[in-house]
């Protein structure tokens, strides 16, 4: 029972790999539509801009794909720019349109909120709704997790937010609607609660695998 982590060239692939591997995750690197299509779940890593990731995608044969799997029912989850090009479009160097499972538009953060893009720790305050959500098991309300981000996910239904972050504004960091979660933050690059996350996934997705990975595979930093 397998995750498939999508190749498409993202920066962040590495990170994200040895820390689904830390948590004992069972998973595919995979750049193949069809091996994704039979993945028992997903995840889509990304950094950088929602236009050249989607020409990545559609390169790949990728974006046609992804809603099915999102459609079938599969654990998804999106990370950062994996996050933001499940919108309908973005404003990201001129409006282009994105992959439209989730409505809504990725849109720059406000100057108000002052140094852009955002680098660093930030909180995240849960939904009430979604405080008990088994994502969110053992990482408390108010955890920091880290971000890297000029541009937000701005959603057209409020009840798919499970986390909110201040930056500026107060933006969605988390989407969850069934089986499909999505952050804006890097749980890879998040220490502790970083790790929690990525392991509540993987055991939402049924591919915890039987061995554990090596020691040190990642950095254990406390937060």
């Amino acid at each position: 029972m397998s995750i498939a982590v999508i190749n498409y060239g993202a920066g962040n692939l590495p990170n994200v790999v040895r820390a689904l591997r830390h948590v004992d995750a069972d998973l595919t690197v995979t750049d193949d539509p069809a091996v994704v299509l039979s993945a028992t779940a997903v995840v889509l890593p990304g950094v950088g801009a929602t236009a050249d990731t989607m020409r990545s995608l559609e390169a790949l044969g990728l974006a046609a794909v992804l809603p099915q799997v999102v459609a079938m029912g599969r654990p998804f989850l999106g990370i950062c720019v994996g996050m933001q090009v499940l919108l309908r479009a973005s404003e990201e160097f001129g409006p282009h349109p994105c992959l439209g499972i989730v409505g809504g538009t990725v849109r720059r953060l406000p100057d108000s909120a002052g140094k852009i893009p955002q680098i660093g720790w930030n909180q995240v305050r849960y939904a009430p709704p979604f405080a008990s959500h088994p994502l969110f098991a053992g990482i408390p309300d108010g955890s920091d997790f880290y971000f890297v981000h000029s541009y937000y996910c701005d959603v057209d239904d409020p009840t798919i937010v499970a986390g909110r972050t201040e930056y500026g504004l107060v933006f969605p960091s988390v989407i969850i609607r069934d089986h499909l979660a999505a952050v804006q933050f890097h749980p890879e690059k998040s220490g502790r609660c970083g790790l929690q996350l990525l392991r509540n996934f993987a055991t939402l997705a049924g591919s915890r695998s039987r061995v554990s990975a090596s020691p040190g595979a990642v950095s254990r930093e406390e937060r």
